[in-house]
């Protein structure tokens, strides 16, 4: 796909050499000659100082202009290469093996519904998940262990990069038979104190932020009734369902719950708990193959949702 101007003339630059340059082409020295004069005649410059009599047998060496000329192609040539593999996603040929880790709330609620979609239309890739909190998920990330990680909210490591993924905000569920769900006005951050409390064990993403967003509020850990410390969303719904507590959970969890009128959303005065779910990987390397295909899909997949 690259301009063959463009190519003779960089492989001229690489080997400083009109003879090695038509050997590497399959091209006789004259045809490399006339590329050459062409394409100094577009670019209105000399792109090579010749010494000596004889054109072919001479030594030569890049102008000025020839240097910057040869910074462009260079970069031309670095986009033609992603542009076929850019192409090369439009006609589907993605394959090889993906290994994902996500954290318990992205692997229960919103991973399901983007991998049926990406294996639709990326048959040849051989997925595995696995799942754990986001201290699990990022040590898996640092170790290799998987291609790609999706936590709840910052790694917490300087050896790890991040990228958003997608918005979440978790919410306080109650039992419908609560007094707070019969409530018409919103609950202060006060009454949080009386009420026996559930919550993600440690090390969980959830768990660390709505800590903070309690302390930003005036409410310190040592100030909440923490009843149970459970391992997944699903068992902290669970719980208030058997009217165990209350509880915080992701608003991408409670759609069914909601709609069978098992639990319901009460709203705390000047309390609104917003994260991100974000990609992970190792810093200093960069996504490829099937990985990097995913990521992107994964991006457009949320922001259309």
């Amino acid at each position: 796909m690259e301009n063959f101007r463009l190519k003779v003339f960089r492989t001229v630059a690489d080997t400083m050499s009109f003879r090695k340059a038509a050997e590497i082409l399959h091209l006789s020295q004259p045809a490399v000659s006339q590329q050459i004069r062409t394409l100094e005649e577009e670019a209105g410059a000399r792109l090579f100082d010749r010494a000596g009599g004889d054109r072919h047998k001479s030594q030569i060496a890049l102008t000025e202009a020839g240097y910057v000329l040869l910074n462009y192609a260079n970069r031309a040539a670095v986009l033609m290469v992603e542009a076929q593999r850019a192409l090369a996603v439009l006609n589907r040929e993605v394959n090889g093996e993906l290994k994902l880790g996500a954290s318990t709330t992205v692997a229960q609620y919103l991973l399901p519904r983007i991998l049926g979609a990406f294996l639709k239309q990326y048959p040849h890739v051989h997925m595995s998940t696995v799942s754990g909190n986001t201290e699990e998920i990022a040590e898996a990330v640092a170790e290799q262990k998987v291609s790609l990680g999706i936590i709840e909210g910052p790694a917490m490591r300087r050896d790890l990069k991040t990228q958003a993924m997608a918005p979440d905000e978790l919410v306080l569920i109650v039992h419908p038979e609560h007094d707070w769900a019969r409530r018409k006005n919103v609950i202060s951050t006060s009454e949080l104190n009386l009420v026996p409390l559930l919550m993600r064990e440690r090390g969980s993403g959830s768990r660390r932020v709505v800590e903070r967003a309690l302390k930003n509020v005036g409410l310190a850990q040592k100030d909440l009734k923490v009843i149970m410390e459970l391992d997944s969303t699903e068992a902290i719904i669970s719980g208030v369902e058997s009217e165990l507590g209350v509880g915080f959970v992701s608003r991408w969890a409670v759609g069914k719950p909601l709609r069978l009128g098992t639990v319901k959303v009460v709203k705390v005065a000047g309390l609104r708990i917003v994260r991100e779910f974000r990609f992970v990987w190792p810093a200093g390397m960069e996504l490829t193959g099937a990985a990097q295909i995913f990521y992107r899909f994964a991006l457009a997949s949320t922001k259309e949702s």
